[in-house]
């Protein structure tokens, strides 16, 4: 709730309040000059200022949106405030009903006031206080009779003392009531305010409340010099500030509602209260004088009394702060190694405890600002995403650890070993490491593991760079990464040194993936199909359609140079979209025209990111609905390792199977799980690889393999075509051997749709 001006024009009785004591103020001080004949004139107001303080208070208890016990609070003073009303009542009766005005404070009006402290004081103590030990309540004991002794000390030797007649004029109730209200206020601020803490009673009504306090009772001390005018009363303007403060600090409370309750500090502290009651005291004593003996022990009994106090307080202030600063000094220490381990956290690798990017950057920083000699290697691990599909996420994490421990035990404490991420390592070398080194670090990344039973071969691919003039941290990481990727690109599980001209193949390569992203807007790209024939006549039952990329100023860009860089910037999705709907209106062409003289089968590759993308099938059946293409003619090529690398791939190809489409997979052979891939992959016809088909004599290899693979595609009811068919022998040989499809430049190189329909058309002539 924001806060608002104290005095606005809806706090009327705010203002009547402090209307009134102004008035008693200036009828107090009117009264040193001028004797009043109807002194009750000055008194009548007074009820009327604490009654609207009263209802201040009680208005702020039923406010919704304060706490309980805030709420209760407002109402005890709104209780003290009706003892209030009555001792003032009682006091104006005291001082005007009798035959002459008078000061003397009756035992009812000594009541009512006496009442008002009470409840007051009992509100306080009522709001939720700190947690205090018993260190703290001997301590507040103490320290209350410091204030207790030190309050009365002062009012005895300035109100009371040498001051019979104001004795006599107002009567014993009345000097009692002098000392109970100056020190009973001033023991209700310090109880709440120095000790017990307040709740959530807002910060500014308590400070209002106990500034109220204490003038109100300074103000009633001033009662020593009005004992020739009976006439008046220090009550006038104590009574009137008193319920202004009241008041005010009720209107605080309603205006800024609830508030969280200050914390306690826990910090050790020098009280001054001690050694401020001393000094008073002692003042007192030096200038008490030696006229009245009893004066005079009277004031050294309170000041010994007062020093014993502060002696023990003090004693027991420097042990607890003596154990205090040993518990502190044991939280820095704990809080030290706290920081320590947050430090570690935020450089280290939680999973191999290796350091991490941000210690990498620190310790290459600190060695560049050295002007020290290192090199930077960055490994990568070979095939790793298969690992994971394979055998799980828990064996791959064992393995990057495995990794990590063979990579700290190789290098040694001199090198910095940290992970980047996944499978990515970046190591500082210092110093010329021998080649040899690097090496010896993909032989030691690269020995057989045993993870939880698995045995894994691991390969590693490490690009590796010196430091330069002008490098930075991210400049060292680039050139070991471009080097680590040439690594790979050689068929991994080596190490390469950086080279610039790998810059500059890499900006090439940039350049090339820029053009890529226009030439699908640019017309640049188009689609020819290879024909695939059946054995032995070479008839024609079908196509692979094949992307070609004509380049306005490279000319014609081969398949195996774009195709990787599609994949890598993920413009293959829409190359693979605008390829498969060429081949879905091309299809549906040739059916509208030739019938069952059609193609049989027309085949499309879909690459790993195609497959891996969740509506890649959605999008596929949506080109079929547009172009009207049949499915029944239609075959997707997929290779193993787009199964392999995409963890929904066998999910993906259930659902293109059920839209009526057929599965190839592509170069079978050449992956490490192709006969376990028949097991779970909807296939429909397997491609073998040209590298099984091209050699030249039957006891090949190749061939040994190429009959083994018929005989299981017979059993698992799945066609097998020939791929990279290029001589008569070898046709004859796959005939001999059970093949019934075969695909190569024997029976034509990839053509035009024009060129292609022409050799199904001569065939169908023929037949």
């Amino acid at each position: 709730m924001p806060r608002l001006p104290i005095f606005d024009r809806r706090n009327g009785p705010l203002l009547v309040t402090a209307v009134v004591a102004l008035f008693c103020g200036a009828w107090l001080i009117g009264g040193f000059t001028h004797v009043y004949p109807h002194p009750v004139i000055g008194w009548l107001p007074i009820p009327v200022s604490a009654v609207l303080a009263g209802h201040a208070c009680w208005t702020a208890s039923r406010q919704a949106d304060l706490d309980a016990e805030t709420r209760r609070f407002w109402r005890h003073l709104a209780v003290a405030c009706c003892f209030f009303v009555a001792g003032i009542v009682s006091n104006i009766n005291d001082a005007t009903g009798g035959p002459a005005p008078s000061q003397e404070i009756g035992m009812i009006t000594l009541a009512g006031y006496l009442g008002t402290l009470g409840t007051a004081m009992w509100a306080l103590l009522r709001l939720p206080s700190w947690q205090r030990g018993r260190g703290d309540w001997i301590r507040f004991g103490l320290d209350s009779g410091i204030v207790m002794l030190t309050v009365g000390a002062v009012v005895w030797n300035l109100t009371l003392r040498n001051h019979e007649q104001w004795v006599s004029q107002t009567g014993g109730a009345g000097a009692m009531l002098v000392i109970m209200a100056v020190a009973g206020l001033s023991m209700a601020t310090f109880i709440k305010v120095a000790f017990a803490g307040a709740g959530r009673l807002d910060r500014r009504a308590i400070h209002i409340l106990a500034t109220g306090a204490a003038l109100g009772g300074v103000l009633g001390a001033v009662s020593l010099l009005l004992a020739g005018r009976p006439y008046l009363s220090s009550a006038l303007i104590a009574v009137p500030v008193a319920a202004l403060a009241i008041h005010l600090s009720a209107i605080s409370q309603q205006r800024a509602g609830n508030r969280e309750p200050r914390p306690r500090s826990g910090r050790p502290r020098i009280s001054v209260v001690p050694y401020f009651a001393v000094a008073i005291t002692d003042t007192m004593l030096l200038t008490t004088g030696s006229g009245d003996p009893a004066t005079t022990r009277t004031m050294e009994t309170a000041a010994v009394a007062l020093t014993a106090l502060v002696v023990i307080r003090q004693i027991i202030a420097l042990r607890e702060n003596h154990g205090l600063l040993t518990t502190v000094d044991g939280h820095l220490n704990q809080l030290r190694d706290y920081q320590d381990r947050l430090t570690h956290q935020a450089t280290h690798d939680s999973l191999t405890d290796a350091g991490n990017r941000t210690l990498f950057e620190e310790h290459t920083s600190r060695l560049l600002t050295a002007g020290g000699t290192f090199h930077v290697a960055l490994l990568d691990l070979d095939d790793f995403k298969a690992v994971n599909d394979r055998l799980g996420h828990r064996i791959g994490d064992r393995l990057i650890q495995e990794t990590s421990r063979r990579l700290t035990a190789t290098l040694g404490p001199g090198a910095l070993v940290t992970r980047l991420g996944g499978d990515e390592f970046a190591l500082v070398l210092p110093g010329l490491p021998d080649h040899q080194d690097f090496a010896a670090l993909v032989a030691a990344v690269g020995r057989p593991a045993d993870l939880d039973g698995n045995i894994l071969t691991p390969g590693a691919s490490i690009g590796v760079t010196s430091v330069q003039p002008g490098d930075d941290p991210a400049e060292l990481l680039r050139r070991a990464d471009v080097a680590m990727y040439a690594a790979k690109a050689a068929g991994g599980q080596r190490w390469q040194w950086f080279d610039p001209r790998m810059d500059r193949a890499a900006d090439d390569t940039a350049r090339l993936a820029a053009d890529l992203r226009g030439a699908l807007a640019g017309d640049q790209f188009f689609v020819l199909y290879q024909p695939i024939v059946s054995l032995p006549d070479g008839v024609t039952t079908g196509a692979e359609v094949l992307l070609r990329w004509q380049h306005p100023e490279r000319g014609l860009v081969p398949p195996d140079v774009f195709i990787p860089v599609a994949e890598r910037t993920g413009v293959i999705h829409e190359l693979g979209a605008w390829v498969f709907e060429q081949a879905c209106r091309q299809s549906a062409d040739w059916s509208a025209r030739f019938g069952a003289g059609a193609p049989g089968r027309i085949s499309v590759n879909v690459s790993a990111r195609q497959l891996a993308d969740p509506d890649f099938v959605d999008a596929v059946a949506a080109t079929l609905r547009a172009t009207g293409a049949g499915t029944d003619h239609l075959l997707l090529e997929v290779t193993e390792t787009a199964v392999l690398n995409a963890e929904t791939a066998i999910d993906q190809l259930n659902r293109l199977k059920a839209l009526g489409l057929r599965i190839a997979l592509d170069d079978f052979g050449t992956g490490h799980s192709s006969l376990s891939l028949l097991m779970t992959c909807p296939v429909d016809v397997l491609k073998v690889d040209k590298s099984f088909v091209s050699g030249d004599r039957a006891e090949d290899a190749g061939a040994i393999i190429v009959k083994n693979i018929i005989g299981f595609t017979t059993d698992f009811g799945i066609d097998a075509v020939a791929e990279g068919v290029e001589t008569r022998d070898q046709a004859e040989r796959l005939h001999a051997a059970g093949y019934r499809l075969a695909q190569g430049y024997l029976f034509g190189r990839p053509m035009s749709a024009e060129a292609f329909e022409a050799t199904f058309q001569t065939a169908a002539v023929a037949a």
